[in-house]
């Protein structure tokens, strides 16, 4: 699935903010600038409004109910000063932008990553935020396998629950 770049680049925002463990301003500053936004530099505080952020991101993935996961992701939009426009700048095909360019980065952390995740619902109708499928890891993704029946995280997980499936067969016989 093919997500355009700046749609697909929120909702993989998204996904790492969710998945993120260290809010200390340097990591959080190396993710937004992973994610392609600019002037990243971020204080304690607002890497701490970033992890407040990413708890509201969170059940948005893998959740099956359509109906609420269009919701959760309106009330992210809701919270947030979005203002979409379209952007052709620094030699760029037309684009998308969800924020202000003289917001703060939390402003746009927020609309980018939120912004991400609506056009993920309107495009692949949200099947594609998908939450680990191996119990006890809650690891989120952001589906863009062709097919969208993207179950794990990472092969590692996939390879864990099919091992010990396997085994199971085995003692069973």
């Amino acid at each position: 699935m093919h997500f355009n770049a700046y749609g697909g680049n929120g909702a993989a925002l998204a996904a790492a903010l969710v998945n993120a463990t260290d809010f200390t301003p340097g990591a959080v500053e190396a993710m937004l600038t992973e994610h392609r936004l600019l002037r990243t530099a971020v204080t304690v505080e607002q890497a701490g409004e970033l992890r407040a952020w990413a708890r509201r991101l969170a059940p948005v993935f893998g959740e099956s109910d359509q109906e609420l996961q269009i919701k959760l992701v309106n009330e992210l939009l809701d919270v947030t000063a979005s203002k979409p426009y379209v952007s052709a700048h620094d030699g760029r095909e037309p684009h998308l932008h969800f924020f202000s360019i003289d917001a703060d980065i939390v402003s746009r952390a927020r609309d980018t990553s939120a912004g991400g995740l609506a056009m993920a619902m309107c495009f692949a109708g949200g099947g594609r935020l998908g939450r680990c499928g191996r119990d006890g890891c809650e690891i989120v993704y952001v589906d863009t396998s062709r097919n969208g029946r993207r179950r794990f995280c990472s092969p590692a997980c996939a390879n864990r629950v099919n091992v010990a499936a396997h085994r199971a067969r085995k003692l069973a016989t």
